[in-house]
C-alpha cells in the first residue's frame, strides 16, 4: 500500500514526531486485541481507524442489549452475533486498507500462546481476572509488550506491561497484583455497573498507548500506571517496580502456563464446586415450587429488578457477614452473571451441609 498516497492518515503524518515513518510503522504492525467489549471496541475503532496493519479479535461472545450503551461498534441489528466476527466485518468496511483476523473462540492457556505469537503487541481488554493473568503470563513468556486496561465503577487504569523501562527493568501484571481478590470481591461492569463514557475513555487511552509505543513517539506509560476517576475527573500516575526475586510468581514456561488452572487460581473451582448449576428452563420449572426458598444474592440497588415469581434479597456482602436462617432443605440463588450465586451457595452449603443449593447459570441477566 503506497501510504504516502492514502489521504485517510494525512492529518497525523503532518505531525512531525510522528510523519511517514510513524505511519509506516502502524501499518507494519500486529496488535492483537483481547475483547471486543466496552473497551475493545473503541480500541479496535481507533487502532482500525489510525492504519494498524493487522488486527487481531479475541472474543467468544454475542451481541447483547444491554451492551450497546457502551459498545458502540454495535447495532440493534447485530444483538445475538457473535462480536468478533461483527467487529471484525464492520471494521473491515470502516478501513478495507487494513487486515482484521477475527478468533471467535473462548481464550484459553491451550491456545493463548499460539494465537498471541502470532502477533507483536498484545491489548487485554478482558473484564475478569482469570483472562488477564493468563493474558499477562503468556505475554511474559513470549516476550510481549502488554497494554492493560481495567474498570471499576467510576475508576479507570492504563498501564503498558512487560516492555523495559529507562532502567532495563520490566514490569508485568503479577508485579503490581501477584494475588488475585475473592470471587466476588471487585465487581464488573455487568455487576456494579459503569457508565458508557468510561471504558470509551479508557479503550482510547489503551488505543493512544499502543501507537505511541509502536510508532515510537511521545512517552508512553511503560512501567506506570494511569489513574482517572470519571467521577471528579482526578488523574494521576504511579510508577510500578517488578517485585523481588523471592516474589515473583507465575509460570517458568510454556510447559508450566499449559498446566496452569487459571479459574482456579483465581478463586473459580472449574466445575468442581459442590453447587449445582441450572439452566433457565429449569428455573422456571424449580422457582415456583413451594418446596424451594429463591434467594438474590444480589445488592440492593443492583438491577433488572427480578418480578413474578416469589424470593428474597439476600446480598452476598450481608451473607458473607452473617449467615441467615433458612428453613427449607432446597435452595435456589441467583445473582447477575452466575459467579456469585455459586460463592454463596458454598458459603451456604459450610452452615447448611443437609441442604442442596442451586445457581441459577448465567444468572438474572440471562434468564430475563
Amino acid at each position: 500500500m503506497d501510504i504516502k498516497g492514502k489521504a485517510r492518515y494525512q492529518r497525523q503524518i503532518l505531525l512531525k514526531e510522528f510523519g511517514l515513518s510513524g505511519q509506516e510503522k502502524l501499518y507494519k504492525a500486529k496488535v492483537l486485541v483481547i475483547g471486543a467489549g466496552g473497551l475493545g471496541c473503541p480500541i479496535l475503532q481507533y487502532l482500525a481507524a489510525a492504519g494498524i496493519g493487522t488486527l487481531g479479535i479475541v472474543d467468544h461472545d454475542v451481541v447483547e442489549l444491554s451492551n450497546l450503551h457502551r459498545q458502540i461498534l454495535y447495532t440493534v441489528a447485530d444483538v445475538g452475533r457473535l462480536k468478533a466476527d461483527c467487529a471484525a466485518e464492520r471494521l473491515s468496511q470502516f478501513n478495507p486498507d487494513i487486515e482484521i483476523i477475527p478468533y471467535p473462540l473462548q481464550l484459553t492457556n491451550q491456545n493463548a500462546a499460539l494465537i498471541l505469537s502470532k502477533f507483536d503487541l498484545v491489548i487485554d481488554g478482558s473484564d475478569n481476572f482469570p483472562t488477564r493473568y493468563m493474558v499477562n503470563d503468556a505475554c511474559v513468556l513470549l516476550h510481549l509488550p502488554l497494554i492493560y486496561g481495567a474498570l471499576s465503577e467510576y475508576e479507570g487504569q492504563v498501564a503498558i506491561f512487560n516492555v523495559a523501562g529507562a532502567d532495563g527493568n520490566r514490569v508485568n501484571y503479577r508485579d503490581i497484583f501477584p494475588n488475585p481478590p475473592k470471587p466476588g470481591e471487585v465487581l464488573n461492569c455487568a455487576e456494579a455497573g459503569v457508565l458508557g463514557v468510561l471504558p470509551g475513555i479508557i479503550g482510547t487511552l489503551q488505543a493512544s498507548e499502543a501507537i505511541k509505543l509502536i510508532s515510537g513517539t511521545g512517552e508512553p506509560l511503560v512501567n506506570q500506571m494511569l489513574i482517572y476517576n470519571l467521577h471528579n475527573n482526578q488523574t494521576y500516575k504511579i510508577n510500578l517496580k517488578p517485585a523481588g526475586d523471592e516474589e515473583k510468581s507465575g509460570p517458568s514456561d510454556l510447559d508450566s502456563f499449559l498446566q496452569t488452572d487459571y479459574d482456579w487460581f483465581c478463586g473459580f473451582k472449574s466445575g468442581g464446586s459442590e453447587v449445582k448449576e441450572i439452566s433457565s428452563v429449569a428455573f422456571r420449572e424449580m422457582m415456583h415450587n413451594n418446596d424451594y426458598t429463591v434467594i438474590d444474592v444480589r445488592e440492593p440497588e443492583e438491577l433488572p429488578v427480578a418480578s413474578g415469581f416469589e424470593h428474597i434479597r439476600l446480598p452476598l456482602s450481608v451473607l458473607r457477614k452473617q449467615v441467615p436462617l433458612i428453613d427449607k432443605d432446597k435452595v435456589i440463588l441467583f445473582c447477575h452473571s452466575g459467579v456469585r450465586s455459586v460463592i454463596a451457595g458454598e458459603l451456604l452449603m459450610e452452615a447448611y451441609p443437609g441442604k442442596e443449593f442451586y445457581s441459577l447459570k448465567g444468572g438474572i441477566l440471562r434468564f430475563q
